[in-house]
């Protein structure tokens, strides 16, 4: 009866039974891959019910063949624009010390130049080896953490994490 609620023959958006029923079979899976892109249970947990209400509201629409690939694009493109709202508000908080902070501007410029580098060479690493890189350097998680929050091994996140090292060490000539 589960799946009967979920199939019908006119596939001409669903009704609440329906709703709830794609709610009970697709919330884990999502909030579980929300996890994995951002890291946070709560935040995940919040933009996974976001998406069932863009999904509720667009219900009409919706075609119950296709909901869970519907679903999974809402939430991502809702984790995307919460890694951008985050970005603008670090960026923020960084200005806001940086006007208050009275340095020698030569060193204004340099330390400008090393970060627009630094943040071209962090976007030239692949996908993984960032991800690994950033989560471990910004938000100082532990590879364990990181390894769960991927469902990755530890092994496979210390591989990451070498990878992006080198790349640091190749094209910026430190060592992290």
């Amino acid at each position: 009866m589960f799946w009967a609620l979920l199939f019908n023959d006119k596939d001409e958006g669903m009704d609440q039974k329906q709703f709830r029923a794609v709610f009970e079979l697709h919330f884990d899976s999502l909030r579980d891959f929300l996890y994995y892109k951002l890291g946070d249970i709560e935040i995940a947990e919040d933009i996974a019910q976001e998406s069932f209400i863009k999904v509720w509201e667009k219900r009409k629409e919706v075609r119950l063949a296709t909901v869970k690939t519907f679903l999974f694009t809402i939430g991502g493109n809702l984790a995307i624009n919460h890694h951008k709202h985050m970005q603008v508000h670090y960026n923020f908080v960084n200005s806001r010390v940086k006007m208050h902070s009275i340095q020698d501007p030569h060193y204004l410029m340099e330390e400008e130049e090393f970060k627009k580098k630094l943040e071209a060479v962090i976007a030239s690493m692949s996908e993984g080896s960032r991800e690994v890189f950033l989560l471990n350097r910004l938000e100082d998680q532990k590879y364990s953490e990181i390894a769960e929050s991927l469902g990755i091994s530890v092994k496979a996140v210390e591989k990451r994490m070498s990878k992006a090292l080198q790349v640091l060490r190749d094209q910026l000539g430190y060592t992290f």
